[in-house]
């Protein structure tokens, strides 16, 4: 399975989902791109961002304030 890796790190809302938008052009149907970010609204934003394009937020964690979150590209 491909994975991409996005560090968004230090970036706020909306900056961490519009470089996903773009980067997630890079990911083939089923891979996996990787989003690090330091925003804590970003939980909120990604979960928003996978209902609308239909992307699947397979998990997300957080340690020491580094959001990290694995999105699925479904088409």
């Amino acid at each position: 399975m491909t994975m991409v890796t996005l560090d968004t790190k230090g970036l706020n809302c909306p900056l961490p989902i519009l470089r996903a938008k773009k980067a997630m052009k890079d990911v083939p149907v089923g891979g996996t791109l990787q989003v690090f970010a330091t925003d804590p609204g970003a939980v909120k934003d990604f979960e928003a961002f996978c209902r609308t394009t239909g992307h699947q937020l397979l998990d997300w964690s957080e340690a020491a304030g580094i959001y990290t979150f694995n999105i699925k590209r479904v088409a």
